[in-house]
């Protein structure tokens, strides 16, 4: 009788160390670690070419950690894997959790599939700190603001330890599986690919060393610096996160043996908003396209889609709204407070639905996570959960003043406004046609004219939401 394997199905979790799915798969014997590229299962949800270039980098650097063993595959995952169990004499498959509705709604038919013929499937917490349907209120609802959700959290049981990486590993590598190139997971824009490139480095543990950057000179600064564009307090630790190049459990395991302060207590309020998103969209899968507020789907959205595209261009005549949207090109990321502001004047100040700003940045940002994007769009838009009062405008020119008051970051992304003098630079519709002109600018030639005025568009959103009623 031949020996039975296993298989280990990696998902967003392609590290080896605190993976209790790698941990099982290895404690059971021999097994075949897989990736299956699975673009028809996630529809409209199929991931963006930003993340496919990261994808790319972390399934490179997660086949060398297992020494060449990981296979590759490409197809509908409810196919692929029940036949690969069978040809391959699988006894059981692991994996950890997902969270995303086509996701549960995927993984839930595959497990069926197995259990129908006789294979295990054992699923793990490998994604998250506390599981959704954990942290309910006394009245076993789910909760929808982030404070009193994140009280429950902190008087419920501690997430897990962190566990090492296992010892002997015997994985096994199916030889009719694809090569990482065969995956087709870099787009042609090979200039934007090089660019992106060039800005991060992949895998477990680049994510690792990030962490413990971020501990020795960010942290310290955390709760005030993390506002600053051009400062180094955020940890960029965002992509490892949602790649699973690092556990959220190693991640605050780590944070909390730091001395006790507000910088690392707010620090760990940040990791739970994260969980939040997750826990709002287990919740409420609707979260990703429909409205969390019903009143906002009577919302009068007023914005072109020539000011859209001038938007994603960053080129809307405002200049932090210009660095940040070219930031996100050049590098797909985009620092937090100017996600705000970038979100905040597209859907307040040109009028445009949050779910067109949502999905650029489901293209272009290399942590792009169907959880915290939808989330933090709708939050900013105000029809989320626990969001932003719409009323709640940002002024990009006041934000710019207050976070970039030497206009390093606007100079770093829009350096055709770097001879302009410091107090034009945050609004240049303001200097005169002689300044600009010493400057070596002509507005709509070097730069563009400004394509909305800052205070009628807020004055207009104002009164569309008035009729709300």
């Amino acid at each position: 009788m031949p020996e039975k394997v296993s298989i280990l199905w990696f998902r967003q979790d392609l590290r080896l160390e605190d993976n209790p799915a790698l941990c099982a798969a290895v404690q059971s014997g021999r097994f075949y670690p897989v990736y299956i590229l699975d673009d028809e299962s996630a529809g409209p949800w199929e991931m963006g070419n930003a993340s496919r270039v990261w994808l790319n980098g972390s399934l490179e650097k997660l086949d060398r950690s297992l020494e060449g063993k990981l296979s590759l595959y490409r197809g509908n995952a409810e196919k692929i894997l029940p036949e690969l169990a069978a040809r391959l004499g699988a006894d059981c498959v692991y994996w950890n959790r997902c969270y995303e509705p086509w996701r549960i709604k995927r993984d839930t038919s595959i497990k069926q599939t197995l259990t129908d013929t006789n294979i295990d499937v054992k699923s793990f917490n490998g994604s998250l700190l506390w599981e959704p349907w954990e942290v309910l209120k006394k009245d076993s609802a789910p909760y929808k603001v982030f404070t009193p959700y994140y009280r429950a959290c902190r008087a419920s049981t501690l997430p897990a330890k962190p566990v090492p990486v296992p010892k002997n590993i015997t994985a096994l590598k199916d030889d009719k599986s694809l090569s990482l190139q065969g995956l087709s997971l870099l787009p042609r824009e090979k200039v934007w690919v090089e660019r992106v490139c060039a800005n991060w480095a992949m895998g477990e543990k680049v994510a690792h060393i990030a962490l413990e950057v971020f501990i020795e000179n960010g942290l310290a600064r955390y709760k005030k610096g993390r506002d600053y564009p051009s400062e180094k307090s955020v940890s960029r630790l965002s992509p490892h996160l949602h790649f699973g190049e690092v556990s959220p459990n190693f991640v605050l395991d780590l944070i909390l043996k730091q001395d006790n302060s507000e910088n690392r207590d707010h620090f760990c309020s940040e990791l739970a908003w994260r969980e939040f998103s997750y826990y709002l969209l287990y919740h409420f899968p609707k979260l990703s396209d429909e409205n969390f507020q019903s009143k906002f789907d009577g919302f009068s959205w007023f914005g072109s889609e020539k000011e859209l595209k001038a938007w994603q261009q960053g080129m809307t005549g405002v200049p932090i709204v210009d660095a940040g949207m070219r930031e996100l090109w050049q590098t797909g990321y985009m620092h937090n407070r100017v996600r705000m502001i970038v979100a905040s004047f597209l859907t307040k100040n040109l009028g445009v639905h949050w779910r067109e700003g949502a999905k650029w940045f489901w293209d272009t940002l290399v942590d792009a996570d169907l959880a915290s994007n939808s989330a933090s769009w709708q939050w900013v838009a105000g029809s989320g959960a626990d969001a932003a009062p719409y009323f709640r405008i940002f002024n990009p020119v006041t934000q710019s003043k207050r976070f970039d008051e030497g206009a390093d970051y606007i100079c770093t992304y829009v350096p055709e406004l770097a001879k302009l003098p410091a107090r034009y630079i945050f609004a240049p519709w303001e200097a005169s046609v002689e300044v600009l002109h010493s400057a070596g600018i002509e507005l709509g030639r070097d730069y563009p004219k400004v394509i909305t005025c800052l205070k009628s568009s807020r004055e207009k959103a104002l009164l569309t939401y008035k009729g709300l009623g």
